[in-house]
C-alpha cells in the first residue's frame, strides 16, 4: 500500500510566464479566476482577457506587454495572476505618475514596471488567483517578484484588489493604497420606487426630473443581452464610444473586434443599455453582469441629451439590478456626482512593491496621509448621502 505523498515530499512550487492567454487552457485558468461556489467575476475570465489580446486591444505595442505568471506544483496550476509590462501608466485609474516623475528627475527610471490588473478596468476582483486557496497567494507573489528582479523593473502594482488580497502582501513589503469609488447597493427593493422611496423627499423629486428630461425627446431604452447583441448593435455602440472616448481620451483603448469576441464569448455576461430615437441609435452604455455586481464598463453618444448620460449608465443600471436581483452596481471610477444618486462612497484597495528603497521610503510617507485622508473623505461624503435620515425611533 503506498503511502500519501507529505507536503514536504511534493516538489517545490515552480513559476512560469505567458506571453498570452492563448498559453493556458481556459478551463485551468477559470478553475483559478472563478471556481466554483465563488462569486463570479467577468472581468478575470479567461475569455475577457483573452478577447483584449486577441483584439489587438492589449498589445505589446499600446504599452501592455502580456506577462501573466502561472505557479504550478506537481504539474497542476495552483495559482495565476494576470500581469503586464507597462512602459507607461494610462488605462490604470490608480495614479501613479507623480511617483514616476519624482523618480526619473532622480535619475531612476520607472519604466518598465509590471501591472497585475484588468487593462481598462477600475472594477475590483480578484488578482491572486488562487481557487480559493489563500495559502498559494505567498509563492505567487514571491514568483512576481523574482519576475520584477530578473526583468530589473523598477515596481510591482496589484491594483483594484480585494482588501484581503491586498493586505495578504503587505508582510511582504507591499506597501497598500487606498482610493473611493461609489457603488449602488440594492436594500432588498422589489422595484425601482422602493429604492425612490428610500431618498430624501428633495433627492426624490431630483431624480424623478432627471429620468423625465433625459427622455424626454421621444427617446426608448432597450436592454440587450444574449443572443441580442448582433454585430449591427455592437457597430452602433462602437461608434458611440469611438466618438465619445475620441473627444475624451484622444485615443479610445479597445477596438471593434473586441467587442464582437466578448459579444461571441460572454454573451449572457454582457449587458447593452441603448437609447434609440426616430428609430435610430443615439447611445449606448456596455456593462458586464457578476453574479451579484452589474459592472459598468464604456459609455457613448452621438446625441446630447441632458441627463441622458445619468439615465443609461445610473438609473437603467439600478433598474436592471433590482429586476434582476444583483446586490451592487459599480458604475466605474470617480465622480461624487454618483453620490447624490444613491451611490455610496466605497474605499478601494491596491498593493505596490517598489525596488528602490529611496523611492519606496518616500511613497510609503506619501501612501500613509493618503490613506488618512481617503478615510476622511468617505466619512464626510457619507454624512451627505440621498437616503432619509433615521430618526431616534429607527425609522
Amino acid at each position: 500500500m503506498t503511502k500519501k505523498r507529505t507536503a514536504a515530499a511534493m516538489s517545490a512550487p515552480s513559476a512560469r510566464l505567458l506571453d498570452g492567454m492563448n498559453g493556458i487552457a481556459p478551463a485551468a485558468w477559470d478553475a483559478l479566476a472563478n471556481p466554483p461556489g465563488n462569486r463570479f467575476n467577468p472581468f478575470v475570465a479567461h475569455a475577457f482577457l483573452a478577447a483584449l489580446e486577441e483584439s489587438g486591444s492589449v498589445t505589446a505595442k499600446s504599452g501592455w506587454q502580456p506577462a501573466h505568471i502561472v505557479v504550478e506544483q506537481e504539474g497542476q496550476a495552483i495559482a495565476a495572476a494576470p500581469m503586464y509590462v507597462k512602459n507607461h501608466s494610462y488605462g490604470e485609474y490608480v495614479f501613479d505618475h507623480g511617483w514616476a516623475q519624482a523618480f526619473e528627475r532622480a535619475g531612476g527610471e520607472y519604466y518598465p514596471k509590471l501591472q497585475v490588473a484588468v487593462p481598462f478596468t477600475p472594477a475590483t476582483g480578484p488578482r491572486l488567483l488562487t481557487r480559493g486557496n489563500a495559502a498559494a497567494r505567498e509563492p505567487l507573489a514571491r514568483a512576481m517578484m523574482a519576475v520584477a528582479q530578473k526583468l530589473e523593473v523598477s515596481s510591482i502594482h496589484l491594483t483594484f484588489a480585494p482588501q484581503e488580497e491586498a493586505e495578504a502582501l503587505a508582510p511582504l513589503g507591499f506597501l497598500q493604497r487606498h482610493d473611493q469609488q461609489f457603488h449602488w447597493r440594492n436594500d432588498g427593493y422589489g422595484c425601482f420606487d422602493d429604492f425612490l422611496r428610500a431618498l430624501s423627499s428633495i433627492k426624490r423629486k431630483n431624480l424623478r426630473r432627471e429620468r423625465a428630461e433625459a427622455l424626454k425627446a421621444d427617446i426608448e431604452v432597450e436592454w440587450l443581452t444574449g443572443s441580442d447583441l448582433t454585430e449591427a448593435r455592437w457597430d452602433a455602440f462602437f461608434a458611440f464610444y469611438m466618438d465619445t472616448g475620441s473627444r475624451k481620451w484622444g485615443s479610445p483603448y479597445l477596438t471593434r473586434k473586441f467587442f464582437s469576441l466578448v459579444g461571441e464569448r460572454m454573451a449572457n455576461r454582457t449587458l447593452l443599455i441603448m437609447a434609440k430615437r426616430n428609430g435610430r441609435y443615439i447611445a449606448g452604455a456596455l456593462n458586464f453582469i457578476g453574479s451579484d455586481t452589474l459592472y459598468g464598463r464604456n459609455w457613448g453618444a452621438l446625441e446630447h441629451h441632458p441627463f441622458l448620460h445619468f439615465e443609461l449608465c445610473y438609473y437603467q443600471a439600478i433598474d436592471f439590478a433590482i429586476q434582476n436581483r444583483l446586490g451592487v452596481v459599480e458604475a466605474g471610477a470617480q465622480g461624487a456626482h454618483k453620490l447624490a444618486r444613491g451611490y455610496l462612497p466605497i474605499r478601494t484597495h491596491s498593493a505596490h512593491w517598489i525596488a528602490h528603497a529611496g523611492l519606496r521610503d518616500a511613497v510609503a510617507r506619501y501612501l500613509n496621509e493618503e490613506r488618512r485622508a481617503v478615510g476622511e473623505e468617505i466619512e464626510a461624503m457619507a454624512e451627505h448621502a440621498p437616503f432619509k435620515k433615521e430618526t431616534s425611533d429607527g425609522l
